[in-house]
């Protein structure tokens, strides 16, 4: 039988609907159907100024707002053939390191939500807030922090800035340990995470998967390994694992969390003095820039005449996770909320996903067509 699940579902965080193709209890495969939030962002971009343009990046995605502002800047400073000052460049790197701590927080809370264990569910939202404190404290917002500019960053920080987020960082250090060992060796672990969910290495580069869910399938690969101010300035190892299952979607999260905290005590213990911002003047022209988000890589593509955007279009991680989640975690799950907690694992994020308004050849807009819409 099939059995639908959402849009509107207390297990699905964001709407969207799974069909999943059922024997008994038992999850054959399973089908992904789109199209409940889709917004148009790119679309509302063209024929923007880059300030009002980076304004609207920011709201794609509300849990990783931070890095789409940052590669939207980085992409037209790569036009200009220009950098950011060294000063913004590690003030960057500290934002987005706190920015993804919180984030795999939260998608660690939501998969222990789905598994029942509500004890760490709560635990890893009460290790978040002080995260989101530290995020505050340094842009002056919690969520949509408006931190990035082209050219820089928009304000700079005080050592008094610094020292409470580096307090924040080693309380964090000190208690985290403890929850990632209630995870690893509770019992409940075992019945619910380990050989749940499989996707092998061979299956993850065919779905294209991307961030901790690439990696934890056995992909080598992180972007933040060729930017230039990781690669130049701090000491970054790629973290991934072999096993590809729900246990090491999570304990990868869990070890690019530690990997975080010494990223960001790096920054705060070499900050280098100077300017925050210069000004560049952008040139018509073309250009890319990928990032690593939380959940993976973003990409931004963007035409401009130097001063309005004439054509965007962004790509997000989610949707190659979401389509290596239907593709290959769901076979052969043992049950219905296996099958949930799966894709739980995944941290999928429908808003950022559904971010595009379709347009045909003729220029008109349409109804939303996944798979197969073609391009803007």
């Amino acid at each position: 039988m099939i059995l639908p699940i959402g849009p509107i579902h207390p297990s699905l965080k964001e709407p969207l609907r799974l069909k999943l193709k059922t024997q008994g209890e038992k999850v054959l495969s399973a089908e992904i159907d789109y199209g409940y939030v889709h917004r148009g962002i790119e679309r509302i971009m063209k024929g923007k100024t880059w300030q009002k343009g980076i304004y609207l990046s920011e709201r794609v995605c509300g849990i990783c707002s931070y890095i789409h502002t940052q590669t939207f800047a980085e992409t037209f400073e790569s036009i200009a053939g220009e950098r950011a000052p060294l000063r913004a460049q590690y003030l960057r790197v500290l934002t987005n390191e706190l920015d993804r701590i919180q984030s795999h927080l939260l998608a660690n809370s939501t998969y222990f939500k789905a598994i029942e264990h509500e004890t760490l569910f709560m635990y890893m939202l009460y290790l978040r807030e002080p995260v989101m404190d530290a995020i505050e404290l340094l842009t002056g917002n919690r969520v949509n922090m408006g931190w990035n500019v082209v050219g820089g960053v928009r304000m700079d920080v005080k050592q008094t800035h610094m020292d409470s987020i580096m307090k924040i960082m080693l309380k964090l250090e000190s208690e985290f340990e403890r929850y990632v060992e209630m995870f690893e060796k509770g019992p409940l672990v075992g019945l619910r995470s380990h050989d749940v969910g499989k996707m092998t290495r061979d299956e993850a580069i065919k779905a294209r998967a991307v961030g901790p869910i690439g990696r934890a399938s056995g992909l080598e690969h992180d972007l933040r390994e060729n930017h230039h101010t990781y690669k130049d300035h701090l000491d970054l190892k790629v973290i991934w694992r072999k096993e590809g299952d729900n246990f090491a979607r999570n304990m990868n999260r869990f070890d690019e969390i530690t990997q975080s905290i010494n990223l960001i005590k790096q920054v705060i213990e070499d900050l280098p003095e100077g300017d925050i911002r210069k000004k560049i003047d952008i040139p018509a022209g073309y250009g890319d820039w990928r990032n690593e988000a939380p959940r993976g890589e973003v990409t931004y593509t963007v035409e401009t005449n130097g001063n309005l955007i004439k054509n965007i279009s962004i790509r997000t991680p989610s949707i190659m996770n979401i389509d290596a989640c239907a593709k290959y975690m769901f076979n052969d799950v043992a049950t219905v909320s296996d099958a949930v907690a799966t894709y739980a694992s995944v941290d999928p994020c429908i808003a950022c996903t559904e971010r595009v308004v379709i347009v045909d050849e003729s220029g008109k807009t349409r109804e939303f067509d996944y798979p197969n819409y073609p391009k803007i």
